[in-house]
């Protein structure tokens, strides 16, 4: 005897990851802005704390010196650029389905190039880690915390191309004033530039994002005070 439709079983649905697919626009603003938050706090630790302090661009010695005085703060440093990678990724999917009604592809595609740059972050991390195995060696190990600082921001042009497409989302959004999608765009600009110079002039220092980030700033008090006025219903 065959199962009638009321005793079939019921095919098997994949979840996806996290879930994020069945957030409700509200938490999906309010997961993206805490979020956003500690990638600030924690990125900030890691990268003005910890790691540029103790490393001392053109001196070997006395990069080495520095660091093994201070394991515990580097480590911890990279701890931290970990955790925002991670973060990273969480906001991509935040971002995707705020932002999906307004467009699907373009937000897949916001939320894929957020991704690839999390991995390229992960990739430059790994050069740290690399790095401080490599203290006994001076010269290899600068050589080695130079990479990092070069895969970094190189691999900023991918997030600046994120926040591009976002800006875009954002500007025709209808539930978050055009300003914000502006200055979204202009700080995915500057994080683009910096990228490009970076691999196309030796030597060259990020310069222009440090002016152009008042975007992100803007957006995270945007999610967390505004968000919680979004619909908590999908």
């Amino acid at each position: 005897m065959r199962p009638t439709p009321a005793t079939s079983p019921a095919p098997s649905i994949r979840r996806p990851p996290l879930g994020f697919t069945r957030w409700s626009p509200r938490t999906a603003a309010l997961v993206a802005g805490v979020a956003l938050a500690l990638m600030a706090v924690l990125g900030g630790f890691g990268n003005l704390g910890a790691i540029t302090p103790l490393i001392v661009p053109g001196d070997a010695d006395a990069t080495a010196r520095t660091i093994s005085l201070s394991p515990t703060l580097f480590l911890a440093g990279v701890a931290s650029f970990t955790v925002v990678a991670l973060l990273d990724v969480i906001v991509a999917g935040a971002f995707f389905t705020l932002f999906r009604p307004v467009n699907p592809r373009l937000s897949l595609t916001a939320a894929l190039l957020r991704v690839g740059y999390a991995v390229l972050f992960l990739v430059a991390i790994s050069r740290l880690v690399v790095g401080y195995s490599q203290l006994s060696d001076p010269t290899s190990a600068l050589a080695t915390f130079q990479s990092f600082t070069t895969i970094w921001v190189v691999s900023l042009g991918l997030f600046g191309l994120s926040l591009l497409v976002v800006g875009y989302l954002a500007y025709r959004s209808g539930f978050i004033a055009r300003v914000f999608g502006v200055l979204l765009g202009i700080a995915g600009l500057g994080y683009l530039a910096d990228a490009i110079a970076k691999a196309a002039i030796p030597g060259f220092t990020a310069a222009f994002a440090q002016f152009t980030f008042v975007g992100e700033v803007a957006l995270i008090f945007w999610l967390l005070i505004a968000g919680r006025r979004l619909p908590s219903n999908r």
